[in-house]
């Protein structure tokens, strides 16, 4: 490979392609980790809630879902709901994009319960006692009490998981969905180029996930050390307000 040209052919690619990989490639990207972290999440959160039941049954139903999910490969899945349910489930007339979406949140749901589950646990049992000593039955304390103040230090988590999420959606390019894998594939055996095209769709990659990540590490730090935070807030409103 002559990398004199590597610059000059990466600025050419981008000038002709830029509308596959943007408006297309990242578009659906960023589409299909919204879909599957979103409906993921909301799954999760039941599977949470039954993992917790007091009925021994349901407890071990869903302990043999999330480790079905967590132990075999997410590409195995893919192809389970990509090519097998389909056939099985006739009666839904769903698009190969929301199978794979589907695909993606039901992988989701398995880590995001972990999550939700451990969130749930860590708020003190002081809480429920509180709430029920108020009159709420358990679903009203566990929704209105419980729920938002886990939800809350769980959110550096579920940022981790949309940035994972993210990457992961890189598998979809198997059933060619218009993912930005699919978009480098599409360049790729366009322009019979390979590292100029992979270049841009990993620079596209970190420009996307590399602030998301400062994101979520800079809350992870407010959650651990939140009185700094508030001597910094309050300095800094001081210093706005002229008297400093």
């Amino acid at each position: 490979m002559d990398f004199s040209l590597f610059i000059p052919n990466m600025i050419k690619i981008w000038g002709q392609y830029w509308e596959v990989f943007l408006l297309t490639g990242l578009k659906n990207t960023l589409l299909l980790t919204c879909i599957s972290v979103a409906l993921g999440s909301l799954l999760g959160t039941v599977v949470a809630m039954l993992k917790m039941s007091k009925w021994k049954p349901v407890r071990f139903l869903i302990s043999i879902y999330i480790e079905v999910l967590r132990g075999t490969p997410i590409l195995l899945q893919l192809y389970v709901f990509y090519f097998v349910l389909p056939n099985v489930f006739t009666f839904l007339k769903l698009s190969q994009f929301m199978w794979v979406a589907i695909a993606l949140c039901v992988n989701s749901s398995a880590y995001v319960s972990e999550v939700i589950r451990s969130g749930i646990q860590a708020v003190d049992k002081g809480q429920m006692e509180a709430a029920r000593s108020l009159g709420m039955n358990e679903g009203q304390a566990m929704m209105k009490i419980i729920l938002p103040q886990a939800i809350r230090n769980i959110l550096p988590a579920l940022g981790n998981e949309f940035i994972m999420m993210l990457k992961e959606t890189s598998l979809a390019s198997t059933f060619f969905l218009g993912d930005l894998m699919t978009s480098y594939a599409i360049v790729k055996g366009a322009t019979y180029l390979t590292l100029e095209p992979m270049t841009i769709v990993a620079i596209i990659y970190l420009c996307v996930t590399f602030p998301l990540s400062k994101v979520v590490a800079r809350y992870e730090k407010k959650m651990a050390n939140p009185n700094s935070y508030k001597k910094h807030d309050h300095k800094r409103k001081i210093m706005q307000g002229g008297k400093i």
